[in-house]
């Protein structure tokens, strides 16, 4: 007895449609921006030059890069911890489950779209312009980008909850502070320490990157030695960072398995 085989579902021409416009769509974005692949492999040699220069790397200039890594660390931790705890009861606050008065969750969800559609790199320039050049701007720039991607993963997960105990407490005659401390906190304290481990991974890469505006850390000298040609300092202070963010990508993932 032979098997039996499922019909063949035929291709909709909405299917068609969609793959033609988006085919047309990235032939449109090939012709504005003027996307050259032959001229990229023509030139191609340059990387390899940069390339073989980054790989004799300075190793005495190994210790004009610990200072600022550690500050880069610093301004991931502190960026991250301070996001993390505006956006802990913010969340709660746009949250449905938890406030039910659909105008106040608009107006607060409001703004933290609008927080979350702010560039880390347009935050950085914008407290530079404030503060001044150093960690402080990056700090605050951190903390703001902390705060919106925290803001949005906690409160998602705060309606996702068992409804169950928040209807018991609120049957029982709890107040909202007793609700939220016994039937919210034990359901999603994993997932924001989670959530938080998250953050600071991505602040610690995004805080080498904010250097370049002058945010302070390491990436403050990744730019000096590149505008200085110095690409065996610049492989160097790739290698360190490269490390660091292994390490802390190992630690968090493993805290985060031990969490969820």
């Amino acid at each position: 007895m032979t098997a039996p085989t499922l019909p063949k579902r035929q291709l909709q021409w909405r299917k068609w449609l969609l793959t033609g416009i988006m085919v047309l769509g990235l032939i449109w974005s090939i012709g504005i921006t003027n996307a050259n692949l032959g001229l990229f492999f023509k030139n191609f040699s340059q990387f390899t030059v940069i390339f073989t220069e980054m790989a004799h790397v300075d190793w005495s200039y190994a210790y004009y890069t610990i200072d600022p890594m550690i500050q880069t660390l610093k301004m991931a931790i502190i960026g991250t911890l301070i996001g993390s705890a505006v956006a802990f009861p913010y969340a709660l606050l746009v949250s449905r489950n938890i406030v039910t008065n659909k105008i106040v969750v608009g107006i607060f969800r409001f703004v933290l779209n609008i927080v979350r559609t702010i560039p880390d790199l347009m935050l950085a320039a914008l407290f530079v312009a404030i503060v001044g050049i150093g960690p402080v701007a990056g700090i605050f720039a951190l903390a703001i980008f902390t705060f919106g991607m925290v803001g949005k993963l906690f409160y998602e997960a705060v309606e996702t909850i068992d409804p169950g105990p928040l209807e018991a407490l609120k049957a029982a005659g709890a107040g909202r502070i007793e609700m939220i401390r016994f039937a919210v906190l034990p359901q999603i304290a994993n997932y924001f320490v989670s959530f938080v481990l998250y953050a600071f991974e991505i602040n610690v890469r995004a805080s080498t990157v904010l250097g370049y505006m002058g945010a302070g850390g390491i990436g403050i000298y990744l730019q000096q030695a590149l505008s200085m040609f110095r690409y065996d300092r610049v492989g160097l202070i790739v290698l360190v960072i490269f490390a660091v963010v292994l390490v802390i990508d190992y630690i968090s993932g493993k805290a985060r398995e031990v969490l969820l």
